[in-house]
């Protein structure tokens, strides 16, 4: 296993640790410009590599938080898992046609870091504004949540397969908006829940198509699971208010520079 894979791996691990923000947009961008892999490849690593991770996230908001909202989970899983698989089939259809997706899925994955980048700005704003709108009207939204949150998980699907970006930070936005009044730790318990098949599927179908490097997968496991747990416990002592935006930054700068 590369030791630069390895400590890349620990790197993102530890900023997800202090952060919070979802693996794939650090990851991604890393595995292109650093390494040189092709956007296909990063992808399919980085979304099975986001499914195993993730899975002990789950593990300690459902058995010890009891911070999982299934109904909504089921929801967006109603949307984006068949969203992930047409995605998947169109994919797999032009590579058996022979052509190249490469550009589509570059410029995927700049836009979902853009986004990302500017759901990392927003997300304070639209909290506040989200709970400020609840009190003065409550139940609101209420008719339009299970539809909305059912169509947010269609986007996600197909953004997350294209850029295994977008199933944290922009997933995490949507249900602050949608859904207020939901404490923050379910609201992460939730994204994190849905994110597992949403980004297994992708993984799997990736794998199909060839996109997985397994010697570059297991490299990254081994630097990230150390690097989360050590990046968890900075976390109440390094001042995120600065982090995020900065990291905002860097995420924006990298989106364009797919984009352009």
């Amino acid at each position: 296993m590369e030791i630069g894979y390895i400590f890349s791996g620990m790197l993102v691990g530890l900023l997800v640790g202090i952060t919070g923000v979802g693996g794939g947009s650090l990851m991604t961008p890393l595995l292109v410009f650093l390494f040189g892999f092709k956007p296909a490849v990063a992808v399919g690593t980085d979304l099975l590599f986001a499914s195993l991770t993730k899975s002990g996230g789950v593990l300690v908001h459902h058995g010890n938080h009891k911070s999982v909202e299934w109904r909504i989970v089921a929801l967006l899983s109603a949307g984006s898992l068949p969203a992930a698989i047409a995605t998947l089939m169109v994919l797999n259809h032009f590579a058996k046609i022979g052509k190249d997706v490469t550009h589509t899925i570059t410029f995927s994955l700049g836009i979902a870091l853009i986004l990302t980048a500017i759901a990392l700005f927003v997300r304070a704003y639209i909290q506040k504004a989200g709970k400020n709108a609840e009190d003065h009207a409550p139940g609101r939204f209420h008719h339009l949540q299970a539809p909305a949150t059912v169509v947010v998980g269609l986007v996600l699907g197909v953004l997350v397969t294209l850029s295994s970006v977008g199933a944290g930070a922009l997933g995490t936005v949507a249900l602050i908006f949608l859904y207020p009044r939901l404490p923050t730790v379910k609201i992460v318990g939730t994204d994190l829940a849905h994110a597992i098949p949403l980004t297994a599927i992708g993984g799997f179908g990736h794998w199909q198509m060839g996109n997985v490097d397994f010697t570059l997968l297991s490299s990254l496991l081994v630097g990230s699971l150390p690097g989360i747990w050590v990046g968890s416990h900075l976390s109440a002592k390094i001042p995120e208010k600065f982090l995020r935006p900065l990291l905002a930054s860097i995420l924006m700068l990298i989106g364009f520079k797919f984009v352009l």
